[in-house]
């Protein structure tokens, strides 16, 4: 998702790195859930963060939208959200009556490193520490990759990045088409091919990725 924002006003100012100590760890939120409230359509997933949450929930993505996920526009295309209870408070779905997080083992990658963010430049991206998102005040601190928690970590960076970049580059094409019918074909063919048609769970996800990658480019590019 694409922020025109000040950097300065959101962040510490500085870009963090897998082994860089951040003070990012929330000592286990102790009862808060904030940050799982009212997020609107922000949590943004990617076709991981759907491989995670069908395998964890026996459920494939179209079963899913009917009542944990929802399609949404972000930068021009359809991309899938978490849901938002449609309750006062507006929590996230998966938070339970205990105000914890049902899923946390397989949280999406947004979830997973919060109250972190990621700036991506020069085809590559960085981690910044959002100061204005957390209410704790008594963060400790800890190592980027402990706190994101990912198995893979490199295949993964990798992949976020690849995701970013192709996501992007598809955006700026379809805006150059400026066809309609073409936009809409298209951002059905994404959908298609990274998130409804299913992906083997005994099999790596990071290469049935990229397979469907390099197809659908071949496709559309």
């Amino acid at each position: 998702m694409l922020r025109d924002c000040d950097l300065n006003e959101i962040t510490d100012g500085k870009r963090y790195l897998l082994n860089d100590m951040v003070k990012a760890d929330c000592n286990d939120c102790k009862g808060c859930s904030v940050c799982c409230h009212d997020m609107g359509a922000s949590i943004v997933l990617d076709p991981l963060d759907c491989y995670r949450l069908s395998n964890a929930l026996n459920r494939p993505f179209e079963a899913m939208l009917d009542s944990q996920l929802e399609l949404n526009i972000v930068d021009g295309l359809i991309l899938p959200n978490l849901k938002m209870k449609e309750t006062p408070d507006k929590a996230c779905v998966f938070l339970n009556d205990s105000n914890r997080c049902s899923i946390h083992p397989h949280r999406p990658g947004i979830c997973r490193i919060f109250p972190l963010g990621r700036l991506y430049e020069e085809n590559s991206f960085s981690y910044i520490l959002q100061v204005n998102e957390c209410p704790n005040d008594k963060k400790s601190k800890i190592k980027v990759s402990k706190w994101i928690d990912t198995p893979d970590l490199k295949k993964n960076q990798q992949f976020i990045a690849d995701w970013h970049y192709f996501l992007k580059e598809l955006h700026e094409r379809l805006l150059a088409q400026g066809d309609e019918e073409c936009i809409k074909k298209t951002t059905m063919q994404l959908l298609q091919f990274f998130y409804i048609e299913p992906y083997v769970s005994t099999q790596d996800f990071y290469t049935q990725f990229y397979t469907r990658l390099n197809h659908f480019k071949a496709l559309s590019f």
